[in-house]
Protein backbone atom coordinates (compact mmCIF):
# COMPACT_ATOMS: atom_id res chain seq x y z
CA UNK A 1 0.00 0.00 0.00
CA UNK A 2 1.17 3.46 -0.74
CA UNK A 3 1.71 6.13 1.88
CA UNK A 4 -1.36 8.12 0.73
CA UNK A 5 -3.65 5.11 0.99
CA UNK A 6 -2.27 4.29 4.46
CA UNK A 7 -2.92 7.88 5.61
CA UNK A 8 -6.42 7.80 4.12
CA UNK A 9 -7.17 4.50 5.83
CA UNK A 10 -5.86 5.80 9.17
CA UNK A 11 -7.78 9.06 8.84
CA UNK A 12 -11.09 7.41 8.02
CA UNK A 13 -10.56 4.84 10.77
CA UNK A 14 -9.92 7.58 13.35
CA UNK A 15 -12.95 9.49 12.09
CA UNK A 16 -15.15 6.36 12.39
CA UNK A 17 -13.90 5.57 15.90
CA UNK A 18 -14.36 9.21 16.94
CA UNK A 19 -17.90 9.20 15.58
CA UNK A 20 -18.77 6.00 17.45
CA UNK A 21 -17.35 7.40 20.71
CA UNK A 22 -19.16 10.71 20.26
CA UNK A 23 -22.50 9.00 19.57
CA UNK A 24 -22.00 6.73 22.59
CA UNK A 25 -21.44 9.66 24.98
CA UNK A 26 -24.29 11.66 23.42
CA UNK A 27 -26.70 8.76 23.96
CA UNK A 28 -25.47 8.38 27.52
CA UNK A 29 -26.11 12.08 28.21
CA UNK A 30 -29.59 11.92 26.63
CA UNK A 31 -30.45 8.86 28.71
CA UNK A 32 -29.39 10.66 31.89
CA UNK A 33 -31.43 13.73 30.89
CA UNK A 34 -34.50 11.56 30.30
CA UNK A 35 -33.98 9.87 33.67
CA UNK A 36 -33.85 13.27 35.37
CA UNK A 37 -37.09 14.20 33.59
CA UNK A 38 -38.77 11.04 34.86
CA UNK A 39 -37.61 11.77 38.40
CA UNK A 40 -38.92 15.35 38.13
CA UNK A 41 -42.29 14.10 36.85
CA UNK A 42 -42.57 11.57 39.68
CA UNK A 43 -41.82 14.31 42.23
CA UNK A 44 -44.46 16.57 40.69
CA UNK A 45 -47.01 13.73 40.85
CA UNK A 46 -46.13 13.12 44.51
CA UNK A 47 -46.59 16.81 45.34
CA UNK A 48 -49.89 16.88 43.43
CA UNK A 49 -51.16 13.87 45.41
CA UNK A 50 -50.13 15.49 48.70
CA UNK A 51 -51.93 18.71 47.78
CA UNK A 52 -55.04 16.80 46.75
CA UNK A 53 -55.03 14.90 50.06
CA UNK A 54 -54.64 18.20 51.95
CA UNK A 55 -57.49 19.70 49.95
CA UNK A 56 -59.74 16.70 50.64
CA UNK A 57 -58.90 16.85 54.34
CA UNK A 58 -59.70 20.58 54.43
CA UNK A 59 -63.00 19.96 52.66
CA UNK A 60 -63.91 17.26 55.18
CA UNK A 61 -63.00 19.57 58.06
CA UNK A 62 -65.10 22.34 56.54
CA UNK A 63 -68.10 20.02 56.29
CA UNK A 64 -67.55 18.91 59.90
CA UNK A 65 -67.42 22.51 61.12
CA UNK A 66 -70.50 23.47 59.10
CA UNK A 67 -72.46 20.69 60.81
CA UNK A 68 -71.78 22.22 64.22
CA UNK A 69 -72.59 25.80 63.22
CA UNK A 70 -75.77 27.54 62.24
CA UNK A 71 -75.15 29.68 59.21
CA UNK A 72 -77.74 31.88 57.57
CA UNK A 73 -77.50 33.98 54.48
CA UNK A 74 -77.53 37.68 55.38
CA UNK A 75 -77.22 38.93 51.82
CA UNK A 76 -80.98 38.45 51.26
CA UNK A 77 -81.84 40.50 54.35
CA UNK A 78 -79.54 43.33 53.30
CA UNK A 79 -81.29 43.60 49.95
CA UNK A 80 -84.77 43.73 51.48
CA UNK A 81 -84.10 46.39 54.15
CA UNK A 82 -83.71 49.95 52.88
CA UNK A 83 -80.78 51.99 54.10
CA UNK A 84 -81.65 54.70 56.66
CA UNK A 85 -81.58 58.30 55.47
CA UNK A 86 -78.79 60.43 56.99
Amino acid sequence: MSRASKLTLAGTSLFAVGTVIMVHFQQKMEKEAMHQGVLRDMEQQRIKKERQLDFDMQRALEEEYKKGQTVRDTTDEAQVKPLPDP
